[in-house]
């Protein structure tokens, strides 16, 4: 089981990633930084808490694990 530092970080870098691919599509679709910026902080924010929950749920299901 990860530990909840771990997950932490893993989330962190997951909305990084997310966060500069939805800056590029927003600027993409409305030809503002401002814009682009704004929605990709809104949707890492919304990514992040739902993500981080989803690993501490999956974090407690033992199913598919193989003991070492």
């Amino acid at each position: 089981m990860d530990t909840q530092l771990r997950t932490i970080v893993k989330s962190c870098f997951w909305q990084l990633t997310g966060l500069v691919v939805m800056m590029g599509v927003g600027f993409l679709f409305t030809g503002s930084y401002l814009t682009g910026g704004l929605m990709a902080l809104v949707n890492a924010g919304i990514g992040f808490t739902t993500y981080f929950v989803y690993e501490r749920i999956w974090a407690r299901i033992n199913w598919g694990r193989v003991k070492a």
